[in-house]
């Protein structure tokens, strides 16, 4: 697991592809999670989030899976869109997302949460652009445990606006949708992906415990895909769309 670890963290430190996976394929998410591991530990970086996807079909009753957000690659949005680099010959893809910013510290020992405890220690909501990127081409199509053992598929965050009265805004209802280059790919709603975006912190907050990975103050949480895993090319212009008045855009570059 070592081997395999160090190979993705030396391809994307050199931004370079891989043609293949680099050892034998994960099959078991306790194993893709110890791969995970072991690349935080290689890696060496600040952790500034954790991306939340989903699990479809369902690995033995798990319907989700998670991946380090390092802080050098979390951005805000501003007036112009920011370039987010992607691995070129690689996997490259652009998802809306609701952004859960921790703010309390699950408590320690704590390994089930009902879906008032998660929303209880979450303190914002904001828009915003994950962004899936893995020096592996077929990243997504070897299965979840694939996507896990490289950093959940994730190269970086776009922060969008804060959503106002978050808690009583039903924006699990909000209608979402994903512009390339001006054209719309896709649309959906937060509602139908399993129990909504608190629902993704709700797991998080379970498996980190399970993990023994403390969470802290100030984290990110990207909720999950609310309108699909769109692929994207350098020089595309994404914009992503939160209701009627809510939006976040970027660009993308090479990594």
């Amino acid at each position: 697991m070592g081997h395999i670890a160090q190979s993705f963290v030396d391809a994307r430190r050199a931004g370079r592809s891989l043609p293949d996976y680099p050892g034998t394929v994960p099959v078991a998410l306790a194993d893709a999670y110890a791969v995970q591991d072991a690349a935080i530990a290689l890696n060496e970086a600040e952790i500034g989030g954790w991306k939340v996807g989903r699990i479809n079909p369902p690995i033995d009753g798990v319907d989700r899976l998670a991946g380090p957000i390092f802080t050098s690659q979390i951005v805000e949005a501003t007036a112009e869109p920011v370039a987010m680099p992607v691995f070129v010959g690689g996997f490259a893809a652009a998802e809306a997302e609701f952004l859960l910013r921790i703010g309390v510290t699950p408590p320690a020992g704590k390994t089930r949460f009902t879906h008032e405890e998660a929303a209880a220690l979450i303190d914002a909501v904001h828009v915003g652009i994950e962004i899936a990127s893995s020096p592996l081409a077929a990243i997504n199509d070897l299965g979840a445990a694939v996507t896990i053992s490289d950093f959940g598929n994730n190269n970086g965050l776009v922060i969008g606006a804060a959503i106002r009265d978050w808690q009583r805004a039903e924006i699990d209802s909000w209608p979402l949708a994903v512009a390339i280059d001006g054209d719309v790919i896709g649309t959906g709603k937060a509602e139908d992906m399993l129990d909504g975006p608190v629902g993704a912190a709700r797991f998080l907050f379970e498996l980190m415990a399970e993990r023994g990975i403390a969470l802290k103050p100030g984290q990110w949480i990207s909720s999950g895909a609310v309108t699909g895993v769109h692929a994207v090319r350098i020089g595309e212009r994404i914009e992503a769309r939160f209701g009627t008045d809510l939006a976040v855009e970027c660009t993308i570059k090479a990594s």
